[in-house]
């Protein structure tokens, strides 16, 4: 089972710095839009019931008006749930050391991805739109010399926090990795 605080292929002196996950904006337009589809039924039925009242009488009429309904509210639970998966397993992990990028693709497919903070060459938030400004929610590009050459964290809020974040850490892992490998010339170089 995977965890977040159990990393994969924990590296030594590994930890976590930032654990990212879409806004909160974007399962509450999910909730939205099922809620409203969940109302649909209710106007018709009122709307069916003042136009014409005679509808509902046969004797066939509700046992499919409960078939129906049974199966539009299991499409409506179905969406839900499989929105709420990919908004709760979709994850992006910033360790000192690597970016680990978790994307839940369906109900049994999972891709993980991940790239050593030393190989970030740039990184690029975005913020598009009104409500997005607003409540400070938008994406950002990690650009790396890795064989995935573009991380893409969708819909994260904070993405310049998130940006600098990276970019800092990025840096230090540089500078460490440069001192290492002086100590290791110096090392070499006085046998």
């Amino acid at each position: 089972m995977l965890s977040i605080y159990r990393l994969p292929n924990q590296l030594p002196d590994e930890k976590v710095v930032k654990i990212v996950r879409k806004d909160l904006f974007i399962i509450f337009k999910k909730t939205v839009l099922v809620l409203i589809l969940a109302l649909i039924p209710f106007a018709l039925f009122f709307l069916l019931l003042f136009s014409s009242p005679d509808f509902f009488k046969g004797e066939v009429v509700y046992p499919l008006i409960v078939l129906g309904l049974s199966s539009y509210y299991l499409f409506i639970w179905v969406f839900f749930f499989f929105s709420f998966i990919d908004y709760y397993l979709d994850v992006w992990i910033v360790t000192n050391k690597r970016i680990i990028d978790i994307e839940q693709l369906g109900f049994f497919s999972r891709v993980i991805s991940e790239q050593k903070i030393v190989n970030v060459q740039d990184v690029t938030s975005e913020t598009h739109g009104i409500i997005a400004t607003i409540l400070r929610f938008g994406y950002l590009y990690v650009q790396t010399a890795g064989a995935k050459q573009r991380f893409v964290f969708e819909d994260i809020p904070h993405p310049d926090a998130v940006r600098d974040l990276i970019i800092k850490l990025a840096t230090k892992e540089k500078r460490r990795e440069k001192r290492n490998e002086m100590k290791n010339k110096a090392q070499f170089g006085n046998l």
